[in-house]
């Protein structure tokens, strides 16, 4: 009964990288930290594998066969939107990032890796994925948002709005700090553990997308440019 309890207690992370040396070792870096880890070798495997056992994070490379990794990343959040998925990649454009991120991946790492950086994103997405917040704490609203934290789902004036898994990050960000102007480096460092590059758009891009979905249909305007400052999340009839 012990033994029972103690492998149902560890975290499993499915790996899904066709260099076999790589995946091999990432396995066994993993497996020494105490997490159970399955490798599949294709996309096609990958999937079958996700849709079979419950995991707590997936890591996986883009150039994929049989189902390349964005592919399976969209197939992956079509039957569980709340899954960490840190895709690990040699693709290194911003355009691949964006991609990356708008088939709902959680965070993009770039090869060759430091495999200390590796282990340390993987902690802070498990940690993220096993904290209970308290139910009351669990609901944000400003004005006809709504935003719930436990089942990661958006309504406002009662529609409920389908959001990508990193559009929900996002808007779940501002909305914690409403009323504070959010500067795009910070966003980039929080939301996409990344170092903030001036030549590229994602985040403009991201808000965009957002308003959008957001405050399209909705007279009162929710998401705020600040020129050279940022963003803020707030009631259009509030002030700063």
């Amino acid at each position: 009964m012990y033994i029972y309890i103690l492998m149902n207690s560890l975290k499993s992370i499915l790996i899904v990288e066709d260099e076999k040396r790589l995946a091999d070792l990432l396995k066994a870096g993993l497996e020494e930290q105490g997490y159970l880890v399955d490798i599949a070798y294709d996309g096609y495997i990958g999937k079958s594998l996700v849709i079979k056992n419950n995991y707590d994070l997936v890591i996986l490379d883009i150039n994929l066969p049989l189902i390349n990794g964005y592919d399976l990343c969209k197939d992956i959040r079509a039957y569980n939107n709340e899954i960490p998925i840190i895709m690990l990649t040699a693709m290194s454009s911003a355009d691949n990032k964006l991609a990356g991120f708008d088939v709902g991946a959680d965070d993009y790492i770039l090869k060759p890796f430091d495999f200390k950086e590796l282990l340390a994103r993987v902690k802070v997405f498990l940690r993220r994925s096993s904290t209970t917040e308290k139910a009351e704490d669990n609901l944000i609203k400003i004005d006809d948002l709504e935003i719930n934290i436990s089942k990661k789902i958006v309504f406002r004036s009662g529609v409920q709005i389908e959001l990508t898994a990193k559009e929900y990050i996002l808007l779940e960000f501002l909305a914690k700090n409403k009323g504070v102007v959010i500067s795009r480096i910070e966003i980039a460092e929080k939301i996409w553990n990344l170092n903030f590059d001036t030549g590229t758009n994602y985040i403009d891009v991201y808000i965009n997308y957002l308003r959008k979905k957001i405050d399209k249909d909705s007279p009162n305007k929710l998401i705020h440019t600040r020129v050279g400052l940022g963003y803020v999340l707030k009631d259009q009839n509030e002030t700063l």
